[in-house]
């Protein structure tokens, strides 16, 4: 996308954003022309076509513009979306909470293949078979780059407990309803305190797995959220 690097004014904003969507529409247009063709030669039914990213983008959420700097639900909520001709019911939708890892067991599951020990992910082949929801209860994602930042998404809410701030300001705390407010604008840490000690419990306990674990090498993997899983046709 096209970005600025200063917003003096309100245009000036409107630019960025105008700019990501742009080349979002890019990308969706060529994806489509690829379809297209492999329809005109008559072989898309014959193939498995999968669309996913490495990460979302941040276009004013917690103050951050053009930039993936957090372990938020903005940045770490990616797409999935999956044509499978004769298995995945065409727009069927799943709103489980699915990580980036869990793809790869999950094609083993469906080809059949030997799920591998060291292998962390948790397969949603039920989900893609029969939408059965295979959803985790709970995922923690990472930012270990810009920030220095972990953070819980289960039900409705995203806890973010933030290490290093990036020179952003953020509270070491912060707490959003992604549901009702998918921009992160209302931050409701002080307001629902027995939200923010429920999800630290989900955080320390996860943390203790992983030191527990000797692969304890993932502690510093930075899983995305797959967090809605989409058929098309």
């Amino acid at each position: 996308h096209r970005d600025l690097h200063s917003f003096p004014t309100r245009r000036s904003s409107d630019l960025v954003i105008d700019g990501y969507d742009c080349g979002v529409r890019y990308m969706d247009g060529h994806i489509g022309r690829i379809l297209g063709a492999l329809e005109a030669k008559g072989v898309l039914d014959d193939l498995i076509v999968i669309v996913s990213s490495d990460h979302g983008e941040n276009l004013g959420e917690l103050g951050i513009y053009g930039e993936h700097a957090t372990a938020d639900q903005i940045t770490c909520r990616i797409p999935m979306i999956v044509r499978w001709p004769k298995v995945v019911k065409p727009g069927s939708v799943d709103a489980g909470i699915h990580a980036n890892i869990d793809l790869l067991p999950t094609l083993a599951d469906m080809f059949g293949v030997p799920r591998r020990k060291e292998w962390d992910g948790v397969s949603f082949a039920d989900t893609l078979r029969s939408g059965k929801n295979a959803g985790r209860e709970d995922l923690v994602i990472s930012q270990c780059c810009h920030v220095c930042q972990r953070s819980v998404r289960f039900g409705d809410w995203l806890y973010v407990r933030t290490y290093h701030d990036g020179f952003h300001l953020f509270n070491r705390e912060q707490l959003f309803d992604v549901v009702r407010d998918p921009h992160e604008r209302n931050d409701m840490a002080a307001e629902r305190p027995e939200v923010c000690r429920e999800a630290a419990w989900r955080l320390m306990n996860w943390h203790d797995d992983m030191i527990a674990d000797r692969k304890s090498t993932r502690l510093n993997s930075n899983h995305r959220i797959r967090h809605r899983m989409q058929s098309y046709d």
